[in-house]
């Protein structure tokens, strides 16, 4: 009995030092305004960044149209960049509707090709990952008419309302199938009849938006007489199942079509109707349509374009159609043995008879000049570099403006060429080193401008693009600046890391303030890993880099490094070095990175080395702690997928094959296959509601780890999604159980 008391005594005193130092640290916390804290970063406004004004452009010449704050409501601004004169396009009171007091909150708007009428987006809900079912209104700007499209559907039921060439009708999705609405007397016609939740017309099932990005599956004829349409059909796709209890005392099931590896895809084909009404006409795609993919469709004058990538992802046909007989041609062919990357939209130029395509096909990806019936294909840009993306094209100067980095993998820059080919010229300034983003003018002559690096917060300019020149300023963020010069300073770097066979790869490390290279200090490393993300940019990280230098204020370094595999313009073997074999080469690449980095950074305490990651991430901090249990001490894993044969098929099989042609593959990418080998720490973190990276996945984690009596510890979120970020307090939660286990486990 006395032993008892003298422990619970010792216990009791310990506790009351460890909750006076706690406090001790909380009231110093909240004196000292150079430290950061949990709550500060993700519980406060203190570090909310300012946001430029929603800034497009006009279909010709180089005017502006922003969309800005007024006294009651939301106001379009109009500049005209040539001319220098800006004028209120749509003033407030313009867009208050017959009867109501208040201005419609715009969250997206469009103008017809004429300018004379404008389309509104108000009162969305979310689907799957965005807001795209909402209300649609339409401002005749002649009269000042506003009016709401969909007669009598229901609030918020309304999808990607488009309106016509010629601006006299508007198309719109509404249970999935296709609306036109008449905007001289409001009548609605409906172009198909047959929409159910298994069959789509006009948009799309879960994994073609999901891993094709796309969302509006509608494209209006030139002459605005039809509507070209994708149909999906997932009959046959088995549903995935997960139980909400966000709405009572019962659950309830949302149930969704989710074909996983090798298993049933959905149905495309392309449907022509009349923008009248009547019978759809399909083209006569070649191929099983559950075995390929319709990942892009668009108009050239009457005729119809498509890429049909195949179910292995390796090859994408190009075809041109004639609506009229549904009758398709090939123009061109792309392959590749691994891959073939789907980012290439319709980009046609010499009155619609060349086009502009992205391709890897010389070890880079550069840009090429295709003919329209593809018999003749011309390089335009050369070097060992690679194109990241294709800004816009003057044709009347003959520029091609493009983005890429030839020099540094972890920045962004804007180039031009002419479309002759040639040497690139860089038009970013050459003193701003980090990421560049642009939003060009149609004819090239001005821009919107973003930039923000490693430790610089975005900013965003209206520029002149020849000289660059500021014609105005958005936003600096220059009062979120002025509180970053109050923090605590960390200290941060890029590096190279030598790993086997000489190959090098490229990290970020974050270090504790007044940092002491003499002392051992714990790592936290931050990890992604696969083909779809890269960590290490030199771009603003928003409050994650806030919650990082939290963590080195605490004596933490905080490192990422990109292993072989993810995106990075380091050129198409780089790229395609990890198929059939994700999470294996990557998670080998971080941990020989890891051990190189021991050798040579004495600083780094390696009985204290942690790792962490969000899906994909989640998936190689598991590779990471199960596959090397001697090297990393802590993991925390949120929203993994730890069998990858439990995703979908678009995804894993496009970088891993078919699970029949690959089983070894499959087997050992899994980082469930190694979890018995788990000997540090784990968290594991997931959100119930989760329709991208299941829930189901970490439960069958979890019973592997408890048959081979494996401790972790794990939280599930009820109802939460992929993000982890609905219900009041979540984001701060969750970081702040990060932030604990951290501090606790390792």
């Amino acid at each position: 009995m006395k032993t008892f008391r003298v422990i619970a005594v010792s216990f009791l005193l310990l506790l009351i030092v460890d909750l006076f130092a706690f406090e001790l640290y909380a009231q110093a916390a909240k004196v000292d305004p150079g430290i950061l804290t949990v709550d500060r970063i993700f519980n406060s406004k203190e570090f909310e960044l300012e946001s430029a004004p929603a800034t497009r452009w006009r279909k010709y010449g180089a005017v502006s149209i922003s969309l800005e704050s007024g006294d009651k409501g939301q106001k379009l601004v109009s500049h005209d960049l040539n001319s220098g004169v800006q004028e209120t396009l749509v003033p407030e009171h313009w867009l208050i509707p017959a009867g109501e007091t208040k201005p419609l909150n715009v969250e997206d708007y469009e103008f017809s090709d004429n300018g004379s009428k404008l389309l509104i987006y108000t009162n969305s809900k979310k689907v799957w990952r965005v807001n795209s079912r909402g209300d649609y209104w339409v401002l005749d700007l002649s009269n000042r008419e506003l009016k709401k499209l969909g007669g009598d559907f229901l609030p918020s039921t309304l999808m990607f309302a488009t309106f016509s060439p010629d601006g006299k009708r508007v198309c719109f999705v509404h249970k999935n199938n296709l609306y036109v609405q008449d905007l001289l007397d409001f009548n609605i016609t409906p172009l198909t009849t047959n929409g159910t939740a298994k069959l789509i017309n006009g948009t799309f099932d879960w994994v073609y938006e999901e891993e094709l990005g796309l969302r509006k599956g509608f494209r209006w004829s030139p002459d605005s007489n039809s509507v070209a349409y994708w149909q999906i059909d997932t009959e046959g796709v088995k549903d995935f199942l997960i139980t909400s209890s966000s709405d009572g005392p019962y659950s309830k099931l949302i149930t969704f079509g989710y074909p996983k590896t090798g298993e049933k895809n959905p149905s495309a084909k392309i449907g022509v109707v009349s923008a009248k009404g009547g019978d759809t006409a399909f083209l006569q795609i070649p191929g099983d349509s559950r075995d390929h993919y319709l990942a892009k469709m668009d108009w050239v004058e009457n005729s119809i374009v498509l890429q049909q990538f195949n179910r292995l992802q390796n090859k994408n046909t190009v075809m041109i159609a004639d609506p009229k007989t549904g009758k398709c041609n090939t123009i061109m062919i792309e392959t590749d043995k691994a891959w073939v990357e789907n980012d290439n939209e319709f980009l046609w130029i010499n009155k619609n008879q060349n086009f502009i395509w992205l391709s890897e096909r010389d070890g880079w990806c550069h840009a090429y000049l295709v003919s329209r019936n593809g018999d003749k294909i011309t390089q335009i840009t050369k070097g060992n570099f690679d194109v990241t993306h294709i800004e816009c094209v003057d044709e009347k100067n003959g520029w091609l403006y493009f983005m890429a980095s030839p020099d540094n993998p972890t920045q962004r820059y804007l180039y031009r060429v002419s479309l002759n080919g040639g040497n690139p010229e860089l038009v970013s300034p050459k003193d701003m080193k980090g990421t560049h983003a642009y939003s060009l003018s149609p004819d090239a002559t001005h821009a919107v401008h973003r930039f923000s690096n490693f430790n610089t917060p975005p900013s965003a300019r209206l520029i002149h693009l020849a000289d660059h020149k500021v014609i105005k300023t958005y936003t600096e963020n220059a009062a979120f600046k002025k509180k970053l010069e109050t923090i605590k300073k960390v200290g941060t770097e890029f590096f190279r890391v030598k790993v086997d066979q000489g190959v090098e790869l490229d990290g970020w490390c974050i270090k504790p303030p007044e940092f002491d290279p003499a002392k051992k200090h714990p790592v936290l490393f931050y990890v992604y890993g696969e083909p779809a993300g890269q960590t290490v940019l030199d771009r603003w990280d928003g409050k994650r880099f806030l919650w990082h230098a939290m963590l080195a204020q605490n004596g933490y370094l905080i490192m990422s490094i990109d292993n072989r595999g993810t995106p990075a313009p380091r050129g198409r073997d780089w790229r395609k070095s990890v198929y059939r074999q994700v999470g294996i080469l990557a998670s080998s690449d971080q941990a020989n990175a890891v051990k190189e980095l021991l050798k040579t950074h004495s600083y780094m305490d390696a009985s204290r080395i942690a790792i962490w990651g969000w899906s994909g991430g989640g998936s190689m901090t598991l590779n990471a702690v199960f596959r090397h249990p001697d090297l990393y001490k802590t993991g925390m894993s949120i929203a993994p997928v730890p069998n990858q044969r439990h995703y979908d098929t678009i995804y894993q099989e496009r970088y891993m094959g078919l699970p029949a042609d690959n089983p070894e593959g499959y087997k050992n990418g899994s980082p469930i296959n190694f979890a018995h080998q788990l000997k540090g720490k784990l968290l594991l973190v997931h959100g119930t509601g989760d329709d991208n990276c299941h829930y189901l996945g970490m439960e069958t984690l979890i019973d592997e780890l408890i048959s081979h009596n494996k401790q972790f510890t794990m939280l599930a979120y009820p109802n939460r999604s992929h993000s982890i970020n609905e219900g009041k307090n979540t984001t701060r939660h969750l970081y702040d159980l990060l932030t604990k286990y951290l501090f606790n486990n390792n």
